[in-house]
């Protein structure tokens, strides 16, 4: 448990801990049942409530929710994100949040969303993983899958393949920008905000990588946005044109009653929102499944075996492309890839702030403007939550007697968060790594390089520290 010192309170601790800070949480909350009321030193205003409780998250997330917004301190830190739906609340959440579910149940949607990441599998996967093992050189499957994840969001987002796919790995600083972002943005979570605001004026350490990074951020985006709206004046009435842009373009517009600068920015906000998300979730969850399926060999023969027999692979000795639909019928690919989220969320904490008093179902009492951590990779690892084989990969563990998925409530299982600001494209990132799991396994034998440790970042993202060091090789039956 952190030691509380004279004037530092558990400061130093965190400090001790924070290349670790994950499983650090994960100890001390096991050992105090869930929820740990933090102290901080007394001139930085960092005490706050800590807690994996599922029973907590469910009463602020869902019960209480109006009680806990995002509050002024996470738009503070997450300023770079600006005002999109990550940072807003009230009546302006509810215009992003009703927008993207306008996008994303689309009758145009589905079909856009599998001709984009299956054009990708078949023109910038295979090739680049074709290459590499054909070399017999080793690669950072973690690197393969952000920039994987990264074109087919810009394609989805901004109409725009930045291409950062093919096999010489050119270095795109818009791509590699969103990891820099997201380590400056824990590193404002771990140190006083006095310390942090002071590195942001002086341009140093990971303030100035984020300075650099929202210049990339904006230099991508705003000159998408330029070129839809002169498109937009010449040919407003295309119904066929169906993207982001134009959808949320149109419904910034009604809210400012025209097009203005305001909509403008409206508009890049919601799009790196979009992108982050579209990035980040996917990229790192086949990361880590990966990792674990390397280390469960007998979790890849069953995944194999189901993808060639519901599939229909045996008999057409053809790989092919399946579609949403299909994808639903791979139920134990489905459960592992639950697994991989249930034990490496990639978003893993979490952050709101109390508007008025309250009393938590654990038993604290929480005072107005109280900050609450939740330490969503410590939900996953307590055993009073999961049981005692909590820390083991059981994909099983999400399939009924009846060969059908088991849906855990988003308290107990909070990787696309839970209550109202669940996350919307949970199934359109399911379908994504779906395919493109199934399309590695089918077609490679994956092997982790002897030697690479692997671990969590340092970072608001659950990436992995180093990567994820893998080689390559063609099966021989396919």
């Amino acid at each position: 448990m952190p030691t509380k010192w004279p004037l530092l309170g558990m400061l130093p601790a965190l400090l001790k801990n924070s290349h670790r800070i994950h499983d650090y949480a994960t100890e001390f909350l096991s050992e105090c049942g869930g929820t740990f009321e933090f102290k901080g030193p007394w001139f930085c205003n960092m005490d706050m409530l800590v807690t994996s409780d599922p029973a907590n998250i469910h009463h602020i997330f869902s019960k209480k929710f109006s009680n806990y917004p995002k509050g002024p301190e996470f738009k503070k830190i997450f300023e770079i994100l600006g005002d999109g739906i990550v940072n807003a609340d009230c009546e302006l959440w509810e215009l992003h949040r009703r927008t993207n579910i306008s996008f994303l149940s689309h009758v145009k949607f589905q079909n856009l969303l599998e001709t984009i990441v299956w054009d990708k599998v078949e023109r910038g996967l295979f090739p680049v993983l074709d290459y590499f093992s054909e070399h017999g050189t080793d690669v950072d499957l973690q690197d393969i899958f952000q920039r994987f994840a990264f074109d087919n969001i810009c394609k989805l987002v901004l109409d725009y393949d930045p291409s950062s796919l093919c096999y010489d790995l050119p270095n795109i600083p818009s791509e590699k920008a969103f990891n820099d972002a997201m380590e400056a943005l824990f590193n404002r979570h771990v140190l006083p905000e006095s310390i942090w605001k002071l590195q942001k004026w002086l341009r140093i350490g990971k303030e100035k990588k984020l300075i650099e990074a929202w210049k990339a951020f904006d230099e991508l985006i705003y000159p998408r946005i330029l070129l839809k709206e002169e498109k937009y004046k010449d040919d407003d009435d295309d119904d066929d044109d169906f993207n982001f842009l134009k959808i949320f373009g149109k419904a910034y517009e009604e809210k400012n009653g025209s097009w203005s600068t305001n909509s403008r920015n409206l508009l890049r906000d919601a799009s790196l929102n979009f992108m982050l998300a579209g990035r980040d979730t996917t990229s790192t969850c086949l990361t880590w499944f990966f990792w674990l399926i390397a280390s469960n060999p007998v979790v890849e023969v069953k995944i194999r075996d189901e993808i060639e027999t519901r599939l229909h692979l045996k008999e057409d000795k053809k790989w092919r492309f399946f579609n949403v639909e299909e994808s639903r019928k791979l139920v134990y690919l489905h459960g592992a890839l639950c697994e991989s989220l249930r034990l490496f969320p990639p978003v893993p904490i979490e952050h709101k702030t109390s508007t008025h008093p309250d009393i938590l179902p654990s038993g604290q009492y929480i005072r107005e403007n109280t900050k609450v951590i939740f330490s969503f990779y410590s939900v996953g690892r307590m055993e009073k939550v999961w049981g005692e084989d909590c820390l083991e990969f059981k994909p099983d563990r999400w399939i009924s007697e009846r060969g059908g998925i088991i849906h855990e409530p988003s308290y107990k299982f909070p990787a696309f968060n839970a209550g109202p600001r669940t996350c919307l494209g949970k199934e359109t990132s399911f379908f994504q790594m779906k395919l493109v799991s199934a399309s590695i396994i089918y077609h490679y034998n994956v092997q982790l390089l002897k030697g690479h440790q692997v671990s969590p970042r340092d970072s608001i993202i659950l990436q992995a520290k180093h990567g994820l060091r893998i080689r390559l090789s063609r099966r021989n039956e396919v």
